[in-house]
């Protein structure tokens, strides 16, 4: 089978994700290429992919339906791993494949950034982008057609930043007009949203495992069921993902589909944390088996989060598969993770879904409030991983400064004070029981 695909990054997610599709889409003889994996930086070693010649076992578990579900699959589509670090040529000479098509990288949020202190002639240069336009320099001297960039990294206009960083390097080691022009006009670099949550190797369970899968996997990896990938770009008649029965959706415009996952997902959870950790529970599991917490859950997302969105099928659809991801029994999501840096994430992903609730009906939703006044309580009684600044603000001021303070929120929040305030005073001398039951009714 021809080598059709190069991946920047070995990690669990696009083992969990990427791998897993092309796998399938072979065994269903709807495509017929394999992966090529580079080893994107200079850390760690490739033994346990040539050790078991690439192969690897993947279960998928969780909610569907309402019932409960583990599926196992070995996986087979990557090819070959290539470490540029050890052998610089053989990475280059990958440029060199007319078969190669698709390029595909999860290089974490800190990997597309542009690094002018990297050369040309670093064997390979040490940022992502920069080894990414050497291989794109080698493509381009060979006279061959560009590649379909696919970056799979969580920030916002993913495709379009890394083709910025490229472009840059281009420019700093002076690679020509002609090789700019051909990375503007013979690749494509599509903006891409991905949303599955893989839990990796599972430590705790692994001895239990290796007794089924018959041997000491130790690629062993671990996802939900649920998955979704949107592509700005339609490459279907290449990579039938549609076709093979995943949640793919090729699309103009991504941007809709981050919204609905920001609001709806991360919405959810940023907006119960507080309560629930001040409730005394740990985990979002938990959450959803606590009659209370539940409620309010369901009252954040149907009553506020989906009016203020739109309530179509999609949206009802991705709200309902948010709810069975939450109740999964094999994710031990803890709340405390959540709450990190909580001050940045509900001004992105729940103050929006506040202001425009109460601009376009003309009241403050109480569970909302609610949320912020909790988390302002969690910041003034417990340490929390958050900037100096909020959490000094937070813990020396009292609300009425804290609503006001641009800096914190990104607007003064003076117009939402009454219901918030309200809230605090609830939690701070009724209990948070008390209180989460006055804003549900």
């Amino acid at each position: 089978m021809k080598e059709t695909i190069i991946q920047f990054g070995t990690g669990n997610f696009l083992r969990g994700f990427v791998d897993y599709f092309v796998d399938v889409l072979n065994e269903k003889n709807l495509y017929n290429g394999k992966i090529v994996v580079v080893k994107p930086t200079n850390r760690g070693n490739l033994n346990s992919f040539t050790e078991q010649d690439c192969v690897y076992n993947l279960y998928l578990r969780g909610i569907e339906n309402g019932s409960e579900v583990c599926e196992k699959r070995e996986i087979h589509s990557i090819n070959r791993v290539v470490d540029p670090y050890h052998n610089y040529e053989s990475y280059l000479e990958l440029a060199h494949n007319p078969d190669i098509r698709f390029i595909i990288s999860n290089t974490t949020e800190a990997g597309i950034e542009f690094d002018d202190s990297c050369s040309f002639m670093d064997a390979p240069a040490l940022s992502f982008p920069g080894k990414l336009t050497q291989l794109m320099y080698e493509r381009f001297k060979a006279g061959l057609s560009g590649f379909v960039l696919l970056p799979c990294e969580l920030i916002d206009n993913n495709g379009a930043s890394l083709k910025e960083c490229v472009l840059k390097y281009a420019g700093l080691w002076k690679l020509g007009e002609e090789f700019e022009a051909w990375v503007e006009n013979e690749n494509k670099f599509c903006n891409t949203l991905v949303d599955r949550i893989v839990t990796g190797y599972p430590a705790a369970e692994a001895e239990e495992l290796v007794k089924e899968i018959g041997y000491d996997d130790k690629l062993l990896d671990t996802a939900e069921l649920f998955h979704l990938w949107v592509i700005e770009g339609d490459f279907e008649n290449e990579l039938p993902l549609v076709k093979a029965g995943f949640n793919v959706i090729w699309t103009d415009d991504v941007k809709p589909y981050k919204k609905m996952k920001v609001s709806v997902l991360n919405g959810a959870h940023t907006s119960m944390v507080f309560p629930a950790l001040l409730s005394g529970i740990e985990t979002v599991r938990d959450c959803l088996l606590d009659e209370q917490i539940n409620t309010f859950l369901y009252t954040n997302l149907n009553k506020y989060i989906l009016p203020v969105l739109g309530e179509t099928d999609e949206t009802k659809s991705f709200a309902d598969s948010v709810i069975e991801r939450f109740k999964n029994p094999y994710i031990h999501h803890m709340l405390t993770s959540i709450a990190l840096n909580s001050v940045s994430k509900f001004g992105v992903r729940v103050l929006p879904t506040l202001l425009e609730y109460k601009a376009t009906y003309g009241e403050t939703p109480k569970t909302l409030a609610l949320s912020l006044a909790a988390l302002i309580t969690y910041y003034k009684k417990n340490d929390i991983s958050d900037s100096e600044y909020a959490v000094d603000f937070i813990k020396n001021n009292d609300i009425s400064e804290i609503l006001k303070n641009e800096t914190l929120w990104g607007c003064d929040l003076t117009d939402i004070s009454e219901v918030t305030t309200e809230a605090f005073d609830k939690i701070n001398k009724c209990g948070i029981r008390e209180a989460i039951a006055w804003s549900l009714s």
